[in-house]
């Protein structure tokens, strides 16, 4: 099992007991990791019988995750200011209240416990938490969490936290030797196996179900995809009117992302969307030593050395260039 100093799980059960109401909210534009983090926590809170709401802006546009959709709400529930007072924010797979996005109601000024894995991450004022860049997945932190502050974990929750971190390692294609963290989340898996989670179905979840649309829309992006930088980072964009042909539910990047990273000499690959005329988002996926976060970064985004997002103002034929630029400084 991997170390995690004990305070913090001292501090988790603190955190716990000294609030009687808990928010637990995750990033915009939920993935599994996101999701089954979020309510692998909810879980740690039945357990010590505290009432909570699971709150997220969405949208819920992976396939996979559709199905827990209604567990989450973009609305706060109303507090009063004594009730405030008595509330816990918890925030898994990001650390940051604007990464959450839009929610009705007032998430400032809260008591914040952050579990992140992000290595842009870091934990907002006054808050408490835990960050490790190093773990593949935060549903395996929130598995340290339960398997520490609880013990063995019942089966429907190790099978939604295998299915976490599924989803965030590529399945665990994307764990290396060099990632000290490697062998732990291995242990962590075969110990959710243990207590009943089923890989093969937890894969075929994953993995199956997508909608024909998605599989034209991926026909179109791999059309669009140019090579830059000598063949060594590779671009492609879907426009808002793709988005209103194909639609935008049961999205596979993850697909998209390996055709595009299997080509011969590619580092990296992005995928932009402008999802709005001023708005764009994008996906930043790479190959070992090219750190994708730095360049995320400079376009109010972050994440992983190898996988991480933005979202930020702008139009596609604007910021590619800018792109671009910003690769060929770390390529």
């Amino acid at each position: 099992m991997a170390i995690i100093d004990a305070h913090y799980f001292s501090d988790f059960k603190d955190f716990i007991e000294h609030h009687k109401f808990f928010l637990v909210a995750g990033h915009k534009d939920p993935d599994g990791d996101c999701v089954a983090s979020c309510l692998g926590i909810a879980a740690i809170l039945k357990h010590f019988k505290k009432d909570y709401q699971l709150l997220s802006s969405g949208p819920f546009k992976k396939n996979e995750i559709t199905k827990y959709k209604d567990l989450f709400s973009d609305t706060l529930v109303f507090l009063d200011e004594a009730q405030r007072k008595e509330t816990g924010l918890i925030i898994t797979d990001c650390s940051e209240i604007k990464r959450i996005g839009e929610i009705d109601g007032d998430l400032n000024n809260l008591d914040i416990f952050v579990i992140d894995h992000h290595l842009t991450a870091d934990l907002p004022p006054n808050a408490k938490g835990y960050i490790n860049p190093k773990a593949p997945a935060a549903a395996y932190l929130v598995q340290l969490f339960y398997e520490n502050l609880i013990g063995p974990i019942p089966e429907e929750t190790a099978s939604i936290l295998f299915f976490g971190i599924g989803t965030d390692t590529g399945y665990f294609r994307f764990l290396t030797s060099q990632n000290e963290e490697s062998a732990d989340l291995f242990n962590a898996a075969a110990r959710l196996v243990s207590y009943g989670a089923d890989p093969r179905n937890i894969y075929n979840d994953i993995n199956n179900g997508k909608p024909w649309s998605t599989r034209k829309l991926l026909g179109i992006l791999l059309d669009k995809a140019e090579k830059y930088l000598d063949g060594k980072l590779i671009i492609t964009y879907e426009t808002i009117d793709d988005t209103k042909k194909y639609g935008s539910e049961g999205r596979d990047t993850d697909a998209l992302y390996q055709l595009l990273l299997s080509s011969k000499d590619v580092q990296a690959a992005v995928f932009l969307r402008q999802d709005t005329p001023t708005t764009c988002t994008g996906g930043f996926r790479s190959l070992d030593k090219i750190d994708v976060s730095l360049v995320a970064s400079k376009f109010g985004g972050g994440g992983h050395k190898n996988a991480s997002g933005m979202s930020c103002e702008g139009k596609i034929e604007t910021l590619l260039p800018s792109i671009v630029k910003e690769f060929a400084r770390i390529m």
